[in-house]
């Protein structure tokens, strides 16, 4: 998978559910911590989401994790719309490279105070087209690289 960041975390014993593996509902929460971190990073902003909204999220297994495996997501900059864009991910278990999952979210800049999408703001859309042209192979799970600065509008 081609990725603008990575993101790793370590499976906590309250992820897992009585059959000892990762519960599937956990994986939408490491989804949202890879954005959160990924946006904070990028734009250096606490609360980068104030005007996005997560308009559909979807994740396909492919294998297990368990408690104490170091996972990592990576995520990359989709397609991007008028008003939304798309932001996909893969989480690996982080020792062996071997796929657990992949994601998608469909992420839509709102207003709501009228209660409807708006455009992407240009400086928005500028920094995804930027991050989506700097993707690298996430072939190796060597460093974690940096996300460069930009910003999105508040």
């Amino acid at each position: 998978m081609l990725y603008a960041y990575r993101h790793r975390l370590a499976v906590r014993f309250r992820d897992c559910d009585a059959m000892g593996h990762v519960n599937h509902a956990v994986y939408f929460t490491y989804l949202e911590q890879c954005r959160l971190t990924f946006w904070r990073e990028v734009t250096g902003a606490a609360s980068p989401h104030t005007r996005v909204i997560v308009a559909r999220a979807e994740c396909d297994y492919r294998a297990p994790a368990f408690f104490g495996d170091d996972l990592e997501i990576a995520l990359t900059v989709g397609e991007i719309g008028q008003s939304s864009f798309v932001l996909a991910y893969e989480i690996a278990n982080a020792a062996n490279g071997r796929s657990i999952a992949v994601g998608r979210t469909v992420m839509v800049c709102y207003d709501y105070d009228a209660g409807k999408s708006i455009p992407l703001p240009p400086a928005t859309r500028d920094l995804l087209e930027r991050l989506r042209s700097e993707v690298v192979p996430g072939s190796d799970l060597g460093p974690t690289p940096k996300a460069s600065g930009g910003e999105l509008p508040s």
